[in-house]
């Protein structure tokens, strides 16, 4: 009866979600998060082991999904520049996110890592999601945008996994099972597309969803976690994908239809306002950090290589939300930040981003027409 009764209060609040995002223009992430905080703190809803695990496998299947965004041709012919712009969105906000938090919030040092982790991020949902509804997503511009966003975010997912690792056996089998899949199952994937796919019972899926699976298993083995190799994954993955677009528009479906309302609920859940108001100081100084310092990182490299949308870029880049949440909602489920100190981080998350994508919308869209941008007119091949 209570499962049923969370259930049917949860699933109220997601499609509530839904319908707010599509009337006021907000990404649907955030609104349900926002709405998983009202259940939480309003409604009396809490998290149950169902939900802990649908939250779970929602946070590898998202990651996957951000690693099969990036368009490989792109990211090899501007590897220098999507490194540096990338890395450096990646490295600056880390290494300033960490000593702040520990020498002047006073958090442990395991706390200020996840800190450093959570503020590093740029949300590839949302910078593809304001891509696609600008019409920049095939455009050069928007892939350069993409593929510097995909090295941000693998520095954070390989962050996340090096920090928080336990040596031993157990972790080179998970190790040792990562490599195998990304070697074996990308090769194996254009035949079984080719030969079972097309169906309504959809195998390539449950392909994608069994390997996944299989990575979160073994990342528990080994004491790890599976966001790096899902990450990869989905990178290796991005190929086979693109040459079967009906199939991946049919995984985003079911990953936002189902699994990622889950996972962004359960972040509202555990959202504690008290907290948030006790604490708003350490939320809009974490969020003074986080921003100054993606602009320390980002624009510098931004004005010279895509110097007519460097703002643009750069406020693209100072996004945090998905790996944000999920960094922030690991290092709560491990015991390394309290309830508090994930109010704090998933606060400054959110805010990170609605603020600067609305700025950059606003004020720094590009208007250079596609047939210019994609031609070769865009200062992004320059």
């Amino acid at each position: 009866m209570e499962n049923l009764l969370v259930a049917s209060l949860a699933g109220a609040l997601i499609l509530a979600a839904s319908i707010i995002s599509v009337e006021f223009g907000v990404s649907v992430a955030i609104t349900e998060i926002l709405l998983g905080v009202v259940g939480g703190n309003v409604l009396g809803l809490h998290t149950t082991p169902w939900i802990d695990f649908l939250a779970s496998f929602a946070s590898i299947v998202l990651t996957f999904l951000a690693g099969a965004e990036v368009d490989p041709d792109l990211l090899r012919e501007k590897f220098k520049e999507s490194l540096l712009v990338g890395g450096l969105s990646f490295l600056v906000p880390f290494a300033l996110a960490i000593p702040f938090a520990y020498f002047v919030l006073h958090w442990s040092l395991r706390a200020a890592e996840i800190a450093g982790v959570a503020l590093s991020t740029t949300s590839l949902a949302v910078v593809y999601a304001v891509l696609v509804e600008t019409g920049l997503t095939e455009t050069r511009i928007g892939k350069f945008i993409m593929s510097a966003t995909f090295v941000t975010d693998f520095g954070t997912a390989l962050a996340l996994a090096l920090l928080f690792i336990t040596p031993g056996p157990p972790l080179l089998l998970f190790i040792g099972v990562s490599l195998a899949i990304l070697l074996g199952v990308p090769r194996l994937s254009p035949w079984f597309f080719k030969r079972y796919g097309d169906r309504v019972i959809e195998p390539e899926i449950k392909l994608i969803f069994v390997v996944l699976f299989v990575l979160m298993l073994f990342a528990e083995i080994g004491a790890s976690h599976a966001v790096l190799p899902a990450f990869i994954f989905g990178l290796t993955m991005s190929r086979v994908l693109a040459a079967n677009r009906t199939q991946q528009r049919r995984l985003r479906v079911v990953a936002f239809a189902l699994l990622t309302p889950f996972f962004f609920l359960k972040s509202g859940f555990n959202v504690s306002l008290a907290a948030v108001v006790a604490n708003w100081p350490a939320v809009l100084m974490l969020l003074a950090v986080k921003q100054g310092a993606k602009w320390i990182g980002v624009f510098p490299q931004a004005r010279k290589y895509v110097p007519q949308d460097a703002w643009y870029t750069t406020f693209l880049m100072s996004t945090g939300l998905t790996f944000g949440t999920i960094s922030s909602l690991y290092g709560l489920n491990a015991g390394i930040i309290d309830k508090a100190q994930f109010s704090v981080l998933v606060t400054v998350v959110i805010l990170s981003a609605v603020v600067p994508t609305l700025i950059a919308q606003r004020f720094f869209r590009p208007d250079t027409p596609l047939e210019f941008r994609e031609s070769g007119g865009d200062s992004a091949q320059s």
